[in-house]
């Protein structure tokens, strides 16, 4: 069982909240936790931490891993690319426990670079202030514990991870983790984490979609949602007592809503040629009400460009603000705040199981495309274990399957599994944890 004990250290100084532009996943947890610390998100990769001969470095290594992630997802030429992805995100089997704490060719290189004063502007800038440092990233984690930083939280953004978020001498370390998973609690101390420096806490997911620990917009967003996903009062007819001691009255405004299915590719803009195999199907649904889509381009304009494409392709460009939606915006904090307000109106994502997947505890159910890396196949099947996600089915055909399991309730009972079964407190117990209470803007 691990320790769920939070740090006595007094509230000083809130926390320095840092990561690196490496994927929207150590970045959409970042900025939750700065967001209701009242901060902004320090990039250890970009100036005025970091020089510009790290700069290159860090841009070297985040372009390389785009590249090899988009052409990945590609058949035929993305096989071996496909294959030396799942080799550098290798994650050895849980069981049987054995000792995992040796040191990989990735931990001895991210020590050698360490060693080199890769993140030095990081280390004198927390000398400096004295503050902790509250990293969602574990390079500026293992840096920081390698220069004796007092006050060192690393919180991990999958259910399960690589040897490389452990220093190189594990059972040393002042690190604290703080975990969205017991699984990846249980890894940690394979790699020679000390049990006392794990806490599981969950995943730190936006107040604004929470609500506080009353669950207050989570409960209105999921009573509207519910009733989306079931048009037939198939899930309605069989909980009715559950439904209505968690959420109270269900609104009826939003009977025979169309649901919303959202499509969301990651960082590196992988997966974005999937929108071309479904929206052709979605069509009729989409010009007569049954459905509507959101199509995510994060902050890169070439996705978006793609996601026009695609609607042009599937005569559905004058569907735009009528039952299709398309989400950009160049600046990273003001994406996040849109792609939340549109989470909140979400009743499917769709999406590679990335971070994401911890989003299903709001109770939006998962459609999950193909995983980009090994971290993102424990993802998907910690979702589906769960009963909060399925695997995507064949895109051509996606209007006639999801339309299946709405009908049938099928969605509407993933949603509730999510809420039920999945943690949704993480961004308050990490708070709590760093010493920092939960401040910050009110529910």
């Amino acid at each position: 069982m691990l320790r769920t004990t939070t740090s006595a250290r007094p509230a000083l100084q809130k926390p320095l909240v840092a990561a690196l532009e490496m994927g929207y996943g150590h970045l959409r947890a970042a900025h939750s936790l700065a967001e209701r610390l009242g901060e902004h998100v320090v990039l250890v990769d970009r100036a005025p931490l970091a020089g510009d001969e790290e700069q290159k470095l860090w841009r070297r290594v985040r372009n390389a891993y785009e590249l090899t992630s988009r052409l990945s997802t590609l058949p035929l030429v993305g096989a071996p690319l496909k294959w030396g992805l799942d080799q550098l995100t290798s994650i050895p089997h849980l069981h049987p426990y054995r000792d995992l704490s040796a040191p990989t060719h990735g931990v001895v290189t991210l020590d050698r670079l360490i060693r080199r004063n890769l993140g030095q502007g990081l280390v004198e800038e927390l000398r400096r202030t004295g503050r902790p440092l509250l990293t969602t990233f574990y390079s500026p984690a293992i840096l920081a514990d390698r220069a004796r930083i007092e006050h060192v939280y690393c919180v991990v953004t999958d259910t399960d991870v690589n040897r490389i978020w452990v220093p190189i001498d594990a059972g040393r370390t002042r690190i604290r983790y703080l975990c969205p998973t017991h699984r990846a609690g249980k890894r940690l101390r394979l790699y020679g984490v000390p049990p006392e420096r794990i806490t599981f806490t969950g995943f730190p997911l936006p107040h604004e979609l929470v609500g506080g620990p009353e669950l207050t917009a989570l409960a209105k967003n999921l009573a509207a949602r519910i009733v989306r996903l079931d048009p037939d009062g198939e899930f309605r007819h069989e909980y009715p007592e559950e439904l209505a001691h968690f959420l109270g009255p269900l609104p009826p405004d939003e009977e025979r809503r169309p649901p919303l299915v959202t499509f969301a590719v990651g960082g590196a803009g992988a997966q974005a040629e999937l929108a071309a195999q479904f929206l052709p199907s979605m069509r009729r649904d989409i010009e007569e009400g049954r459905l509507r889509v959101a199509l995510v381009a994060g902050v890169k304009p070439k996705v978006k460009q793609a996601f026009e494409e695609c609607l042009r392709a599937a005569r559905l460009e004058d569907a735009l603000g009528r039952g299709v939606e398309l989400l950009y915006h160049p600046e990273l904090e003001a994406y996040f705040d849109e792609m939340n307000a549109l989470l909140a109106r979400t009743d499917i994502l769709w999406t590679k199981p990335s971070e994401m997947c911890f989003y299903a505890a709001l109770g939006i159910p998962l459609v999950c495309a193909s995983p980009v890396g090994v971290h993102e196949r424990l993802n998907r099947r910690w979702v589906r274990e769960a009963g909060a996600g399925f695997k995507q089915r064949d895109a051509r055909f996606a209007a006639e399957w999801l339309g299946d399991m709405i009908s049938e309730g099928t969605m509407a009972a993933a949603a509730w599994a999510g809420f039920m079964r999945l943690p949704k407190f993480g961004l308050y117990r990490i708070l709590e944890t760093v010493g920092a209470g939960s401040p910050g803007r009110s529910a």
